[in-house]
C-alpha cells in the first residue's frame, strides 16, 4: 500500500488484514493518501518478531498481530486481522491515570493536538473509518487507544 511519509514522499508499506475488511482499509488509505496525511512507517509486526511494544516504539502502523487485548486474556481484534494501529507514537495508548508506556509518546497525549500524523476526536481520519463501521479507541472510557481502529469489537 502506498502512503505519504513524514518526509513528504510516497512510500510503499504492507498491512496484513482479514479479507473481510480489505476493501475498508483500501478505501480509508486511499483517502489518507489523497490528503497527504503522513504515516511514519508501515511494516508487518513480524519485523519485530510479533512484539507489539517494539513495533509501537518504532512508530509502526500495523494491523494483524496474534496477541491478547491489552490488559486482557481475550484475543485482540488484531489477532483476527480486524484492527489497525496508526502512528502509535503520535497516537498513544493512554492509561486511565494519563500515563503512557512509550516515553517517545508523552508529548502526544493531550487532544486536540495540531501535529502531523495525529488523530483527533471527530477529525477526518476518525470519520473516514466511522463511515465504514469502524470504532476508534480514542472514544473508549478509561484507557484510550488513540492509534486504534477496529471493526467488530475492541
Amino acid at each position: 500500500m502506498t502512503y505519504w511519509g513524514f518526509d513528504d514522499k510516497p512510500h510503499t508499506g504492507r498491512l496484513v488484514v482479514h479479507e473481510s475488511v480489505t476493501d475498508d482499509i483500501v478505501t480509508v488509505f486511499k483517502r489518507l493518501y489523497g490528503w497527504r496525511w503522513p504515516i511514519y512507517k508501515m511494516v508487518p509486526v513480524d519485523a519485530y518478531k510479533g512484539d507489539d511494544f517494539d513495533s509501537i516504539d518504532a512508530d509502526n502502523t500495523s494491523a494483524f498481530n496474534c496477541r491478547p487485548a491489552t490488559g486482557s486474556s481475550s484475543w485482540s481484534q488484531h489477532a483476527y486481522g480486524k484492527a489497525i494501529d496508526i502512528n502509535p507514537r503520535e497516537n498513544p495508548y493512554i492509561y486511565g491515570n494519563g500515563s503512557v508506556a512509550h516515553k517517545n509518546a508523552r508529548r502526544f497525549v493531550k487532544r486536540p493536538l495540531d501535529e502531523p500524523g495525529v488523530i483527533n476526536p471527530g477529525d477526518r481520519v476518525v470519520k473516514a473509518f466511522q463511515r465504514l463501521g469502524w470504532e476508534w479507541g480514542g472514544y473508549w472510557s478509561g484507557p484510550r487507544d488513540l492509534q486504534h481502529f477496529s471493526k467488530g469489537g475492541g
